[in-house]
């Protein structure tokens, strides 16, 4: 089932979507040519007004709440840093950082600079992986030589998505004060999947992308950093959609 939700999620997003009904319509150009380049036409250029900034801006602005940013001033204690996985690239002959994401490392320097300022506080490195490497461990490693003491972190290595995420860490985080780390897209998601576990959370989000203040003359340029951050925010609509209906089946199920 997990393959499956993953396989489904990954082709939904726009350049697998759009390059699959691409083909399709180079397909149907053999018997029915006009509509077919129409199509593909249409495909292609919807892919590249996505990737422009000035559409993409559009379409991630109210997935990058600043509101979302964590404000010390507002608590002065904290229990618990919980840092979410994201993608890892391992590589048995590279260290550990250099095997984190963009969006992985993201997450962990907000974490280690929290867990700085809360000297008392468990930092929570979470996320399974895959080739005998997790995000967890790669974290982990990561976060000691950045000056944190192994004693003080905690690794989460099984979870495989957020919602298990959320249930592995439940038992360590109910009823404390939390700090949850991770992407500011993937926020609103990863918020209310830990409160269904009864978790109340302090959004401290990072990795935020913003193309607003891009000159003109890059506004209508299609980029692959864009498509990225077009991709991460479908990401999330698809899977906010997807716990909909596992609650809608099932209303115990995340």
């Amino acid at each position: 089932m997990f393959e499956i939700k993953k396989i489904i999620g990954s082709l939904l997003m726009p350049l697998p979507l759009l390059g699959i009904i691409t083909l399709l319509m180079v397909f149907l150009a053999i018997t029915q040519r006009r509509k077919a380049l129409y199509l593909g036409f249409i495909s292609v250029l919807s892919l590249l007004i996505v990737s422009t900034p000035y559409v993409g801006q559009t379409l991630i602005a109210s997935s990058n709440n600043p509101q979302w940013q964590f404000n010390k001033r507002q608590h002065s204690q904290i229990d618990n840093i919980v840092v979410l996985g994201c993608t890892i690239m391992p590589h048995p002959q590279l260290v550990a950082n250099n095997q984190l994401g963009d969006c992985a490392i993201s997450r962990l320097l907000e974490g280690v600079k929290l867990a700085h300022q809360y000297p008392d506080a468990i930092l929570f490195v979470s996320g399974g992986g895959f080739a005998n490497t997790t995000n967890s461990q790669l974290m982990f490693e990561t976060a000691k030589t950045l000056g944190i003491a192994a004693s003080r972190i905690k690794q989460n290595p099984l979870a495989m998505d957020t919602a298990e995420e959320a249930k592995r860490l439940a038992i360590y985080l109910v009823d404390k004060k939390s700090a949850l780390v991770t992407s500011a897209s993937h926020m609103p998601r990863a918020k209310d999947l830990f409160n269904a576990q009864g978790i109340e959370v302090i959004p401290a989000a990072t990795d935020y992308k913003d193309y607003s203040q891009f000159p003109m003359y890059k506004q209508f340029i299609p980029s692959a950093d864009v498509l990225v951050a077009v991709t991460r925010v479908s990401h999330e609509k698809v899977g906010s959609l997807w716990i909909k209906l596992r609650r809608w089946i099932d209303p115990e199920a995340l």
